[in-house]
């Protein structure tokens, strides 16, 4: 049985050796450095300094009767003059044919093998599935897969993007993200696996291992290089809003908002992209201890740190830490970038080229760092291969393909309340589809979907079906009403909505037996992303009220990227499902889960708030739920949340017993073996994420309520009994102190699995 556990740690030693041997052989391949060594001494100044530009696509050509077309005195100047080492993004935005991709990156590929014997590396931002490439197959959101809590689900649709990017001649994408969304106000909540770091990490390294191939450190030509972002801290700013400060005690850095990127570059990442805010008022474009400290001295890797967009240029015009461009560049230069997206300005060279004849940048630092780009195209078999070719990927958008994204979509949608056995829907009913998120491709999809903003995904996606449409197949269209009551602003902003007409969605409804009302969000991404209030829209409120009030039993489907606060209505639903942003098959997999032929699996992966003001995340100090204290004075701060993380019901009911662990008391250097039995109590058969939390009941800095340490995902037949297994390193159970340094301490450790629990005790304290 396969076991996940924190990726941060070393596993059992076995599994730890494999993988250090396995990543040890693709650092220090010699031939690989001779050849990257060659290329290094043969290159000018001006070579050296170009292969750390990367630039956006649209400097390259112009839009003729809407289509977008290179442009040879451009391309000329970028690659003939300044030596560009990668151009990124879609033109438009916006997707292109994997013909049109072949096309585009082969004449570029042409310039720049012509200009200077080195090929160029394109990246795009294909983050759940093949996003910009039309006819390509869109997976669900990773906050889908994790959701799922199943990372073979996830290294198998990083492996068919892979695939499919290559298919239209891209070899890089900037994916997984791994931030942690551990604040629901963010706008990227979505993009990442949840709250936890072990799920990120878990999630991460499979979908590094997906997109690479596996730990060899070369690239075959069905699979493409990962840029994991964002590194690191950017996912719980102050204010809520995107792209802003951070400030994060550096011990929760190093224990959990490091702990995923450590993972996944020791999957083998071949590149990292960098946080676009500051982290406890150090921009960390400039930030020198976390770039090049912590990520590549302290664990031996060799990749690429890029920029994010333009964000070289926020130094000094808005986080004022630089006088002007040319001394934002030194910074970030000196303190590890080893890549800046400087999507339009070609004078990013011109001013590096300076500071290094000036000697503000030494040579050994251009030359560290064009090594690492130039060890990813090796990697990438850019040299020999520079370009591929539709008719070698015949599964491109293939069936197949969508089946399993289907088949993600269906394990990674979470059933939050069913009374009364409402769902699965069961007889001939007469059925209300209602609110703005039914009949919505770009709902499902959520942003970086076709577009940056997601927002011609129902143009895109015409030939795949909406929730109304998916209904309909299967109930019939004579069964299922469509009445939205409230309806998308889609030419306004991402939380615009038309004029409600709800009492016209009410009076539907009195012919229905059940209404489905699909409210959430329409699609964004990043800093349009922006909100300032966590609530549901108040439209969509009013509309499930007056529905209510028809006394009809009430479903919610939440499609939303963020948890909206929805405590005013869940009490008047009879059931809620949540679906997040599933994709493209989100709505076949729904109308399986809601008619029973599939069964709920998935867990909420993040704390579901029921007020704005008592956010929290599952792993919270117990001080921060203290009960009122008595006399004069009230303290308190209890947190009530809607659903905790790990929440999710089904159709069938799990039992746990006998819960046991190997040893009662433990070393430092032990490994527990625990182990839990899980049996299908119901009718049906289903799928079950096990849970392995501990629990630090006396430690030197206040211990958190509880920790996921492992997890592992079983099918079960009715009745059917399994044994879970995990191998938990004691070394997973230390915590950072104030001074940096990984500690486990003596004394007693709960583990808890469901509602079963037993305690360990380490014999002695160890640092390290």
């Amino acid at each position: 049985m396969t076991v996940y556990k924190k990726i941060m740690f070393t596993a059992c030693a076995a599994a730890a050796c494999f993988v250090q041997a396995a990543l040890a052989a693709g650092k220090y391949d010699s031939k690989l450095e001779r050849k990257v060594e060659r290329t290094l001494a043969k290159m000018t100044l001006e070579e050296k300094v170009g292969q750390m530009a990367e630039m956006a696509i649209d400097i390259l050509g112009h839009w003729d009767n809407g289509e977008f077309v290179l442009d040879a005195d451009k391309l000329e100047k970028a690659f003939g003059q300044y030596k560009v080492g990668s151009i990124l993004n879609s033109p438009g935005p916006v997707a292109q044919t994997p013909q049109k991709w072949r096309q585009i990156i082969g004449t570029i590929q042409d310039y720049s093998l012509r200009s200077m014997g080195i090929p160029c590396v394109y990246g795009l931002d294909q983050n759940h599935g093949t996003t910009y490439t039309l006819g390509g197959t869109l997976f669900p959101q990773n906050i889908n897969m994790g959701a799922s809590f199943n990372p073979a689900l996830m290294r198998r649709a990083a492996a068919i993007t892979a695939y499919e990017t290559r298919a239209a001649n891209c070899p890089w994408t900037y994916s997984p993200t791994v931030d942690l969304s551990r604040d629901p106000r963010w706008s990227r909540v979505w993009e990442n696996y949840g709250e936890d770091c072990l799920v990120n990490a878990v999630m991460g390294r499979a979908a590094v291992l997906g997109f690479q191939g596996g730990l060899s450190g070369m690239i075959d030509a069905n699979h493409i290089a990962t840029s994991v972002k964002h590194y690191m801290g950017y996912s719980v700013p102050r204010t809520g809003k995107d792209r802003t400060p951070a400030y994060i005690p550096e011990s929760e850095l190093r224990e959990k908002f490091f702990a995923p990127f450590k993972a996944c570059i020791d999957a083998g990442a071949l590149s990292v992209m960098v946080n676009s805010a500051s982290v406890n008022a150090v921009p960390m474009h400039i930030n020198r201890k976390y770039l090049t400290q912590w990520l590549k001295e302290e664990t031996g890797w060799d990749g690429v740190v890029l920029t994010d967009w333009g964000d070289i240029g926020n130094l000094y015009t808005r986080e004022y830490v630089a006088v002007d461009k040319k001394d934002a560049i030194r910074q970030a230069i000196n303190a590890g970038i080893d890549m800046v997206m400087e999507p339009y300005d070609l004078n990013f060279c011109t001013l590096l080229k300076e500071l290094v004849e000036e000697g503000k940048v030494p040579m050994s630092r251009i030359d560290d760092a064009v090594r690492r780009v130039l060890r990813m195209k090796y990697r990438l078999g850019l040299f020999e291969r520079p370009n591929t070719e539709l008719k070698d990927y015949p599964d491109f958008g293939s069936r197949k393909h969508a089946e399993e994204a289907e088949a993600a979509a269906v394990e990674s949608m979470v059933l939050l309340k069913n009374e009364g056995e409402t769902l699965p829907l069961k007889g001939k009913k007469k059925l209300l589809l209602t609110g703005p998120n039914a009949n919505s491709m770009r709902a499902l999809n959520g942003g970086w979907s076709y577009t940056w903003q997601g927002n011609r995904a129902d143009e895109f996606a015409g030939n795949h079906n909406t929730i109304l449409e998916a209904m309909q197949q299967r109930f019939g269209k004579e069964s299922v009403l469509y009445e939205p009551g409230v309806t998308y602003n889609n030419e306004g902003k991402y939380w615009e909505e038309n004029m409600p007409d709800i009492a016209k969605a009410v009076e539907a409804a009195r012919n229905a037996d059940v209404i489905l009302a699909c409210i959430g969000e329409n699609s964004y991404a990043e800093t349009p992303g922006n909100l300032d209030d966590l609530a549901l829209s108040a439209n969509q409120r009013l509309l499930v009220k007056a529905l209510a009030e028809t006394g009809k039993p009430l479903v919610l489907i939440l499609n939303e990227g963020r948890p909206r606060i929805i405590a005013d209505i869940e009490p008047l639903a009879a059931a809620v499902v949540h679906i997040f942003l599933p994709g493209n098959h989100g709505a076949d997999a729904l109308v399986k889960l809601l008619s029973g032929e599939s069964n709920f699996s998935g867990k909420l992966p993040y704390t579901y708030p029921r007020y704005p003001a008592a956010l929290t995340t599952y792993d919270f100090r117990a001080s921060e739920e203290v009960s009122t204290m008595e006399g004069a004075y009230d303290y308190n701060a209890q947190v009530s949340v809607q659903w905790p993380f790990g929440y999710g019901k089904s159709y069938t009911t799990y039992a746990y017993s006998n819960l046991r662990v190997d040893k009662s008391s433990f070393r430092p250097t032990d490994s527990l073996r625990v182990a839990i039995d899980v049996t299908n109590t119901g009718a049906m058969a289903g799928k079950e994420s096990v849970l392995l939390y501990s629990t630090d009941l006396v430690a030197s800095l206040t211990p958190e309520c509880r920790r996921l340490r492992a997890f592992d995902k079983i099918s079960l037949l009715p009745q059917e009994t399994k044994t879970v297994e995990f191998c938990l390193p004691a070394r997973d159970l230390a915590f950072v102190d104030n001074d940096g340094k990984w500690v486990l301490e003596e004394g007693v450790f709960r583990l808890t699995v469901d509602n079963q629990t037993v305690t360990v005790t380490c014999n002695r304290t160890h640092g390290w």
